[in-house]
């Protein structure tokens, strides 16, 4: 028997469910009912429990659904996909937060790299959630007439720092998601890229859809399916295998830049995922080695900062625009690039 999360048959949150598979061995001969072979194998399952999920649809055998009384077969093959228990409710944590701006109707944090933005399997705590109702928590305590609930409009990955905005009503959350979905907003990434582009500004439309290789991973997917995804971006500085580039996002894909980039040849440096964290360009000895070594170390995530951020105000229709400065594993990163490697 093995087990390993998947994402199942309809569009579902990846993490969400397990999967079992059982190969009945062709030496089988005791045509034991399937629920009653089921049970043998899963840790803590009554046969009701097991007769129940048969019923709800989550096990097929030879890719069909059976029933509780079906007789299992030498060479048969039963996958079982078992929705996991639901996730616990996120508690406020008094984490610190660099808020950049708030107001009645929103807030502006500058994330730091390596934070989870909202709570999930393996991540229930320490997140820019828990956080946040915290910092919302003592809010409302000064003010008893108000519930202020942080509402995650968008979401930067683990290892990507700088700006979000958070709602704190229902009508700040639904105006801003429509501005997202509607690409009227402004987002600006700085990242340094393995490789040199071939122009100094390019657009990739590409659409993104999972992996089929790996279902914890975005990719570039053939035209007619994924969702459709537009990256601008601008060289600012080129280097001896590296560039400095400036990022402009019309939409706003899971990993979209990452994925983009790293499919045109130029993963984000040090990117642990798509490509970044191992000397893409140029050779790979020495001192140079032993620098692209540090740098690894010192960063620990993708090259990647979400520095400006604009968008119309809910309530005054006022367009806002914050940036943020590079973060100092960043700056460090680009300072040595600059002193160690040949810029033009």
């Amino acid at each position: 028997m093995t087990t390993e999360s998947q994402q199942p048959i309809e569009e579902q949150d990846l993490e969400e469910y397990t999967r079992y598979v059982f190969e009945v061995p062709t030496g089988h001969h005791e045509q034991l009912r399937l629920d009653k072979y089921i049970t043998q194998f899963i840790q803590n399952a009554t046969r009701n429990k097991v007769q129940e999920g048969i019923r709800n649809g989550w096990v097929r055998v030879n890719g069909m659904l059976e029933k509780a009384s079906y007789r299992v077969q030498p060479g048969d093959q039963i996958v079982i996909v078992i929705p996991k228990a639901p996730p616990p409710q996120a508690v406020a944590e008094d984490i610190p937060l660099e808020i950049v701006h708030e107001d009645n109707d929103l807030i502006v944090v500058d994330k730091p790299p390596g934070m989870v933005v909202h709570p999930s399997y393996g991540n229930w705590t320490g997140t820019m959630v828990n956080a946040l109702l915290h910092h919302t928590k003592k809010l409302s305590s000064l003010n008893t007439d108000v519930d202020l609930r942080p509402g995650i409009v968008h979401r930067l990955d683990k290892g990507t720092s700088g700006l979000l905005v958070v709602a704190k009503n229902d009508a700040a959350h639904h105006h801003l998601s429509r501005q997202f979905a509607e690409k009227s907003t402004e987002r600006s990434y700085r990242a340094v890229i393995w490789g040199l582009p071939k122009n100094d500004t390019d657009t990739i439309i590409r659409p993104l859809g999972r992996d089929l290789s790996n279902r914890k991973k975005m990719a570039v997917v053939a035209e007619g399916s994924g969702k459709k995804a537009v990256t601008h971006y601008t060289v600012l500085k080129r280097y001896d295998h590296l560039a400095l580039v400036d990022v402009t996002l019309e939409t706003g894909r899971t990993h979209q830049i990452r994925v983009h980039l790293s499919w045109q040849g130029h993963p984000v440096l040090g990117d642990p995922v798509y490509g970044g964290n191992s000397v893409r360009y140029g050779p790979n000895t020495g001192s140079r080695k032993t620098m692209f070594q540090n740098i690894f170390s010192i960063l620990g995530r993708q090259c990647l900062h979400a520095q400006s951020l604009g968008f119309e105000h809910p309530s005054t229709g006022k367009f806002l625009q914050f940036k943020s400065k590079i973060p100092a594993d960043m700056e460090k990163v680009i300072d040595k690039i600059d002193r160690y490697c040949t810029g033009t």
